[in-house]
């Protein structure tokens, strides 16, 4: 098996789907690379970042120097899930601590585990006022100098930001020398889509991932959105599963459940939740579980007979492992004598395998989104960005908690 490879195990009708999808393809390939439309998560930022490659492996063994073994990431939603789930994927998350609450006991329990002598702090966030990770960075740089008994923490800091200083609280930061070294939050790319932006290539730098490693998972990301461009749905799995997201929703099943096979795909339900939540809305509601151990406290709901809106995707790594694959058979079959269910098998957790699974999880979500509108004759104007794309709905919490801050 040299690719990851996508099964609906039981279909389900609608009308057609061939022109819908063709359109929703040729929208996208029309868009990205385009200011203000942030696909540049497309081609942009992958080629981009090959040519990046040994700039952010020199800035990450000049911070993590001889002193430094772990790093502590502080920041919220794509700030923290891209890099989490693929560090736990490759298996290489012992010596990364992420960090995105702002309730004072979890901090006090969070910088208790580190050992501040061997702790290197990466902060991220475009803005630099994202609420979440300012409080983390100011809470952590005063725990830095009680331990140190300096004032000066800037080389046990990293910041990932807006290269511009008039758009950024955390660049003029590092501009006024409080944090020495820093790296790019790059445009018109979008959190949860945000995967291979400099936080995450740095962090496997970091965390020892070789050049040529990162150089193969960016090229394969590369060749992974080019099969995902392609217009024929025979070849394009990531229409595959659109199609199959959407006609479950066209039967009435609004509640999407991913559920992952692995205790190495812990960090993807968070940044597949946050992708498909974001991105969906109200459309379709995603929930991730991590299985086997889910089933013992949601199979008794799933498989109720009353559960007629639940539709279910399993996700695992290919193995010849009997008691594995009994799992899984046995499990799918009983979901699927009841609900719609697909399936995507990875073929390992290599480089490229990886690579290829994010970009068909993006592709899935993006088609999703486009065509459902689509059939509703919601179209988006082409100076638009796509509603896939913002989050408009996130700012609305956001307005309120400055107001309760201002009183």
């Amino acid at each position: 098996m040299t690719n990851n490879t996508v099964e609906v195990v039981k279909k389900c009708c609608c009308g057609q789907f061939m022109e819908l999808s063709a359109k929703a393809v040729e929208e996208v390939k029309n868009r990205y690379g385009k200011q203000g439309q942030f696909l540049n998560w497309i081609e942009v930022l992958a080629n981009t970042q090959l040519k990046n490659l040994d700039n952010l492996y020199d800035m990450a063994k000049k911070a993590k120097g001889d002193k430094y073994t772990d790093l502590a990431i502080l920041g919220i939603g794509g700030s923290r899930h891209t890099t989490e789930n693929i560090t736990k994927l490759l298996g290489i998350d012992e010596k990364v601590h992420f960090f995105s609450s702002v309730e004072p006991v979890s901090f006090e329990r969070f910088i208790k585990r580190l050992d501040l002598s061997k702790t290197l702090f990466l902060v991220v966030s475009k803005s630099g006022t994202t609420l979440e990770t300012t409080v983390g960075y100011n809470n952590a740089k005063a725990a830095v100098e009680k331990f140190t008994g300096s004032n000066d923490t800037s080389n046990q800091f990293v910041a990932m930001t807006d290269k511009n200083s008039e758009k950024s609280a955390l660049r003029r930061l590092v501009d006024k020398g409080e944090i020495k070294l820093s790296g790019y939050v790059h445009d018109d790319v979008g959190g949860r889509f945000s995967i291979f932006d400099d936080a995450t290539i740095f962090t496997l730098f970091f965390l020892g991932v070789s050049k040529e490693d990162v150089r193969i998972m960016l090229e394969a990301s590369l060749d992974a959105q080019k099969e995902f461009l392609n217009p024929d749905i025979e070849k394009n799995e990531a229409m595959q599963l659109a199609k199959f997201n959407i006609k479950a929703k066209n039967m009435g099943k609004n509640k999407h459940f991913v559920e992952y096979f692995g205790d190495e795909f812990f960090g993807t339900t968070l940044w597949e939740k946050q992708l498909k939540n974001e991105s969906l809305k109200a459309a379709i509601s995603t929930d991730t579980n991590v299985g086997p151990g889910y089933l013992h406290y949601n199979a008794e709901a799933d498989l109720d007979v009353n559960n007629t809106d639940s539709f279910f995707t399993f996700v695992y790594v290919n193995t010849q492992d009997k008691t594995m694959n009994a799992v899984m058979e046995g499990v799918i079959s009983a979901y699927s004598a009841q609900h719609p269910v697909s399936k995507i098998v990875l073929a390992d957790l290599s480089m490229k395998s990886i690579a290829r699974f994010i970009e068909l999880k993006h592709f899935e979500t993006l088609y999703t989104g486009i065509i459902l509108r689509a059939q509703k004759g919601n179209f988006t104007p082409s100076d638009t960005a796509l509603d896939e794309v913002l989050q408009p709905n996130v700012e609305k919490y956001k307005r309120e908690v400055k107001k309760a801050l201002n009183k």
